[in-house]
């Protein structure tokens, strides 16, 4: 129904604002009723009361005439009396009804009149207040008032206990529906005063909401178009606050993402056609005839070299794949990481030899074993004492150590001293498709996949890497197994 929040937060407010105060006008509409009501019918009460007491005083006088007759004879006596009550209140009037067929032998109006009056009160209704089952109630006693009007009752008994009359104490709701008519106007004036001030407060309430939402949703569409560089602006630190900074942080990760892209778009693409445009070259001179026959051996040496640097790129963006695809299966089994460890480092002795590095290898134990898949690992350690040996420096130290650590797990560290990695460049190192510009210019052969591939494989395995380092000091990896 609505489309908009604005909208919607209006209409609730509003709802809630008007039940509000339709429940505040039933409540105050019961209280004061409840209120001049008591107030009244006690003052009525009194009246009556006191009335009859007076009349039963003069009928214990030895008054025993018919009712009527009795008031007839003490009129300026009565008149005074019921003059006196009704001056309680400027609405009262006083009745005093003959029970015998319900005449109205005296009332006394609010201006202090007494007439003998002229109206009859029907004998059920005299039956019914003297019993208490009606008084009190808004009546106009069957044409005797205009209006609804409360009233109270009180039988006038002679001595031998018969109820000769009625004295009705009444007085007009007029007072109480004036009151309760001005409270109604105050509230509702009230009410249309807050639904306006709602309405402003809603507003801004919902344009600091919804402006950050609307930022948020333009800034999408940028997105979906290509244009990274928008950003939601951030005001106050509420939820929505909130919302917007990890909506920039967001962008943040999606702009370096895509850059890395394109950068490692950029440079696989270089990776492939070096090599490619190399052996395009070596080939045709092969073939033409350019190159002596006695120098074939060594070119041919050279175009081995760089397939093999072909086939191991394109290993490494098939390793990926198949992992970030759940392709790869990693079998878990047991086995000496010790002994990888000392492999994998003889592996490399030529190359270790040949720039002098001073190595150094610990182990806790003669043999550790490990619970993880053999190959992945062994491509994981391979690569780190690959890249620590190409970034040692001439005569730096290399170590390889592993030893125990908390929760049942071996920790496996590889340091070298060399160049070590920039300070801006170390949250990134893992990241897809990162390479720092250092390690291209250090590193010639690589991809620069072997760390995206590690961190792959561990995540895979729910352990983890990661690295510490001073830039022109020192580098060193560091991962956590399970022990078997």
């Amino acid at each position: 129904m609505f489309k908009s929040v604005y909208a919607k937060y209006i209409s609730t407010f509003m709802l809630i604002i008007f039940v509000s105060f339709l429940i505040l006008v039933m409540i105050v509409t019961g209280m004061v009723n409840s209120y001049a009501s008591g107030a009244k019918e006690e003052l009525l009460t009194h009246a009556a009361e006191g009335a009859a007491e007076f009349l039963e005083a003069r009928t214990s006088n030895g008054l025993k005439t018919d009712f009527g007759q009795m008031i007839e004879n003490t009129s300026d006596d009565v008149d005074r009396m019921l003059r006196a009550f009704a001056a309680m209140d400027e609405d009262m009037t006083i009745l005093l009804v003959d029970n015998t067929d319900g005449a109205v032998v005296r009332m006394i109006t609010p201006g202090g009149e007494a007439t003998a009056g002229d109206a009859v009160i029907p004998r059920n209704v005299i039956l019914e207040v003297n019993s208490g089952s009606s008084s009190g109630e808004l009546q106009s006693l069957d044409g005797v008032f205009d209006t609804a009007h409360f009233f109270r009752t009180a039988p006038v008994y002679t001595d031998d206990g018969y109820a000769c009359g009625t004295v009705f104490a009444c007085a007009s709701s007029r007072n109480r529906d004036e009151l309760l008519g001005v409270m109604i106007k105050t509230i509702l004036i009230a009410s249309l005063w807050v639904m306006l001030a709602a309405l402003v407060a809603v507003y801004i309430l919902t344009e600091r909401v919804i402006g950050p939402l609307k930022d948020m949703s333009r800034m999408a569409k940028e997105f979906a178009k290509g244009n990274y560089a928008a950003r939601v602006r951030v005001r106050g630190n509420d939820e929505v606050s909130e919302l917007a900074r990890a909506f920039n942080n967001m962008a943040e990760s999606i702009s370096r993402l895509e850059l890395m892209r394109n950068t490692f778009v950029a440079n696989v693409s270089h990776d492939l056609r070096t090599p490619m445009t190399t052996i395009s070259g070596f080939i045709d001179n092969i073939l033409s005839g350019a190159i002596p026959d006695e120098k074939r051996g060594y070119y041919l040496e050279l175009i081995r070299t760089e397939v093999q640097r072909l086939a191991r790129l394109v290993t490494s963006l098939l390793d990926i794949s198949r992992i970030q695809a759940g392709d790869r299966k990693f079998d878990l089994r047991p086995f000496d990481i010790c002994e990888m460890a000392r492999r994998i480092l003889i592996s490399f002795e030529a190359k270790i030899e040949a720039k002098h590095l001073d190595v150094e290898f610990s182990c806790d134990e003669e043999r550790i074993l490990a619970m993880a898949d053999y190959d992945a690992i062994y491509q994981i350690l391979y690569n780190l004492c690959d890249n620590a040996v190409k970034f040692s420096r001439e005569g730096g130290k290399l170590s390889v150590s592993l030893r125990f650590a908390e929760e049942q797990r071996v920790a496996i560290s590889v340091y070298n001293e060399g160049e070590g990695i920039a300070k801006d460049d170390l949250p990134y190192v893992f990241e897809r498709f990162y390479k720092g510009d250092k390690s291209r210019g250090l590193d010639k052969s690589g991809a620069g996949l072997g760390l995206f591939i590690a961190k792959t494989i561990m995540d895979a395995h729910h352990e983890r890497i990661w690295v510490e380092s001073e830039q022109g000091k020192y580098c060193c990896f560091n991962f956590i197994l399970p022990l078997a």
